[in-house]
């Protein structure tokens, strides 16, 4: 595979099986905006006390970690902030392009 981001059909057991057993879950509740976004990926990527929960320090703690897979289940989400969560997806391309990790797998739901 030699992309940042995949997006994943929730009911394609194949394309899940897809997903290395590595890839850390980032949890998302109801709402996933950068605050979620944040909060969550600080907690599962262990991120230093020097976080500072905004964009920049999350490419840098990224880029800076061992995380080389995340997968996001966004089929339950009741909200989506697009902005944000186009934001964060922007920021995993680029450390991608610039270090070749992470790669980002997006469980979406079905069109069923």
């Amino acid at each position: 595979m030699s992309q940042a981001i995949y997006y994943i059909n929730q009911n394609s057991s194949a394309l899940i099986g897809s997903i290395p057993e590595q890839a850390i879950n980032i949890p998302i509740g109801d709402v996933l905006n950068k605050e979620t976004l944040l909060t969550s990926l600080a907690k599962v990527g262990s991120f230093p006390s020097y976080f500072s929960h905004n964009w920049d320090s999350a490419w840098d703690c990224l880029t800076d970690s061992d995380i080389k897979y995340l997968k996001i289940y966004v089929n339950e989400v009741e909200k989506i902030n697009t902005e944000d969560f186009n934001v964060f997806k922007r920021i995993v391309e680029d450390a991608y392009n610039d270090f070749g990790k992470p790669q980002l797998w997006i469980i979406v739901a079905s069109n069923d």
